[in-house]
């Protein structure tokens, strides 16, 4: 292989569109757009496979901006991205990309904007749209965005666009665009939807797939620290104050939370702002605006108004609330580290979640650092440094302070007290609600130690059990977490599957046996899934492949633990029993015995040997016991209000 490094010289871009990637500092192409520009610039239908951070905006933009035709006013090319911060970032980075074509018009349009702003920019012309499908759906629907000169029509992120709901927004968009366009995709993932966008709409595409080698994930320094001793809002604080950051992105999970911490945070001084999709249009552009003009230091966002953030200033991510899959973790971490500059990410997990944190890790081959929460102690010394160096700096302003010093002997003389009492009493009032010093002891020294105390009791306890084991050997069938990995097929009842659709797929196409088949809980439109960590190479392989009643699976790893059955047992069907909730599917432990509960068309294996639910077994016969909450011939889901409300009665 070739090691020589292409350039952007080498690629047929015309003279305006080098001269600005030359001014702009940038000579070689990234992986994707190395692959991606060349069959672009054929005309080819694509497929690109990348995340966030490997530079596929200029990717499919500078292909487009080198066949722009600037006598023709309508829409040469459509570019649908899942939200506004998207579009704007996208309209924002072609604007970049072709500042040197004079006359160039890229029109940004958007829900939460006036749709007449919009349609008087698009009736004065406009060469490249960048939308939300939701907007471009509507403008077309009004005949003010016309399609009939477009030869180019971009899907950004799409499996993020079809996950949020625009799938049919995007198959109606896609049904009107002219049978001769390029028509474009990226996406970070595959899943089954997507896959059906590409078979419908794209015609032979050329396939560019760089997922393999993320480069956001290498320029981002990663650590976590697990969650013990002092809440997680305490621990945001001294984070924050210790680390040496310029701008910072709080990832949370629920808008709720973004208000929550960002008010939490700013009373106790930090110029913090939350980000979230309830916010007006207008409020999160003046938003963005002051975090990128340092009016605010810290963003509180959840991760689908994040998306597509590109602002310099930020130099932290911290993952507040671990994501549910690794996609959205690389999406976060991409808000920093961005166009070659470093940046960090700090994650806090709890100890229920670390399984999540190793997938993450195994995922993007990367390793994370564990950290210390920094003691009370280092959190003052940090705040006397910083009001130091404000001091420091205040002395230069010698005119201002000699106004000041004669203030200072006015009070002592009116107060009648010394002037270290005074600077005593004007340091107390500048501290606020962040002290200086501490007093009393601090909770995460005793949680260190109480830390360091469980993991010596474990080691103690694993070398004895390992001890009394046959050859320190434990087998697979003990059950570990550890053992597990949870994978969420995107195929539940909704595709009209089954339990025993799924249990039959994974032994008959993967080869599995039942003690190789964890935990299964059905849901309406998936299943979540615990197999073998220990899976080889192969049978990983065949599982991505996948059908089940004719339906790709899409097996992701996933962060979900909730395979447990409610205490007490849960009351359905005018009964309780002990069976897992939702469906949940556990395989027999004590020996592969059949004949376990069905309920809600799941599966739990008797532990026992006998049945738990309205009946048992006598030589292989189901017999139902019709004292047990009523005939429901063989049917445990029963009819639910009747007999709750009798059983509640």
């Amino acid at each position: 292989m070739s090691d020589t490094v292409i350039q952007f010289s080498d690629l047929a871009l015309n003279s305006a569109v080098l001269s600005a990637l030359d001014s702009m500092g940038f000579v070689s192409p990234t992986p994707i757009q190395a692959a991606a520009i060349p069959l672009l610039l054929e005309g080819r239908d694509a497929l690109g496979k990348a995340q966030t951070g490997t530079g596929k905006t200029a990717a499919f933009s500078l292909p487009l901006l080198n066949k722009i035709d600037l006598s023709q006013h309508k829409p040469q090319a459509i570019i649908m991205a899942p939200t506004r911060e998207l579009a704007i970032q996208v309209a924002a980075e072609i604007k970049n990309l072709g500042q040197n074509i004079s006359g160039l018009k890229v029109l940004e349009i958007y829900g939460g904007a006036s749709i007449v702003d919009q349609m008087r920019s698009l009736r004065s012309g406009a060469h490249i749209v960048v939308g939300t499908p939701g907007r471009v759906k509507d403008l077309i629907t009004r005949e003010r965005l016309h399609l009939d000169e477009c030869h180019t029509f971009v899907l950004d992120e799409a499996d993020e666009m079809l996950k949020m709901g625009f799938v049919d927004d995007v198959t109606w968009i896609m049904e009107q665009a002219p049978e001769s366009a390029q028509r474009v995709l990226f996406s970070a993932t595959m899943p089954p939807m997507v896959k059906t966008i590409v078979d419908r709409f794209l015609r032979n595409p050329a396939r560019v797939d760089v997922a393999g080698s993320n480069q956001t994930v290498e320029k981002v320094e990663q650590q976590f620290w697990v969650v013990k001793g002092v809440e997680k809002d305490e621990a945001m604080t001294r984070l924050l104050e210790t680390e040496e950051t310029d701008a910072s992105i709080v990832f949370v999970r629920t808008r709720q939370d973004t208000e929550r911490l960002a008010d939490w945070l700013s009373s106790r001084g930090f110029k913090a702002a939350a980000l979230h999709g309830d916010i007006p249009q207008s409020l999160r552009e003046r938003t963005v605006d002051h975090i990128k003009q340092g009016v605010i230091d810290i963003l509180v966002a959840t991760d689908v108004v994040a998306r597509g953030l590109d602002v310099p200033r930020i130099t932290h991510v911290f993952n507040y609330d671990i994501p549910f899959d690794v996609e959205s973790y690389i999406h976060r971490i991409g808000r920093t580290g961005r166009a070659g500059r470093k940046g960090k990410a700090i994650l806090l997990v709890r100890t229920n979640q670390l399984r999540m944190l190793r997938t993450i890790e195994r995922v993007t081959r990367s390793s994370m650092e564990e950290i210390q929460l920094p003691h009370r102690d280092q959190v003052a010394e940090a705040r006397l440094s910083l009001l130091a160096a404000e001091l420091a700096a205040e002395k230069e302003n010698n005119t201002v302070l000699d106004k000041f010093a004669e203030l200072v002997e006015k009070l002592q003389a009116s107060l009648e007290m010394d002037t270290e009492t005074l600077c005593a009493i004007l340091l107390k009032r500048q501290q606020g609600k962040r002290p200086l010093f501490y007093t009393g002891e601090d909770p995460m020294i005793a949680a260190v130690e109480r830390d360091k105390l469980r993991r010596r009791e474990r080691r103690d306890d694993r070398g004895e059990r390992s001890e009394r084991s046959e050859g320190g050997r434990r087998e697979f069938g003990g059950r570990d977490n550890a053992d597990w990995e949870t994978y969420q097929l995107q195929v539940g009842r909704d595709q009209g599957v089954q339990v025993k659709d799924i249990v039959g797929a994974l032994a008959n196409e993967l080869g599995l046996t039942k003690g190789s088949i964890g935990a299964i809980k059905l849901a309406q439109g998936h299943t979540f899934v615990q197999l073998p960590k220990t899976m080889t190479a192969e049978v990983t392989g065949k599982l991505r492949k996948l059908r089940i009643r004719q339906k790709e699976v899409g097996a992701v790893v996933c962060d979900f633990d909730d395979f447990r059955e409610s205490r007490g047992g849960r009351r359905e069907g005018g009964r309780r029993d002990g069976g897992n909730r939702d469906g949940g599917f556990r395989g027999n432990r004590e020996g592969g015995r059949e004949g376990g509960n069905r309920r809600e068309g799941g599966f739990r294996g008797n532990r026992e040997g006998g049945n738990r639910e309205g009946g048992h077994r006598e030589g292989g016969e189901r017999r139902f016991d019709r004292n047990r909450g009523g005939d429901n011939r063989g049917n445990y889901r029963g009819e639910r209000g009747h007999n709750r409300r009798s059983q509640e009665a």
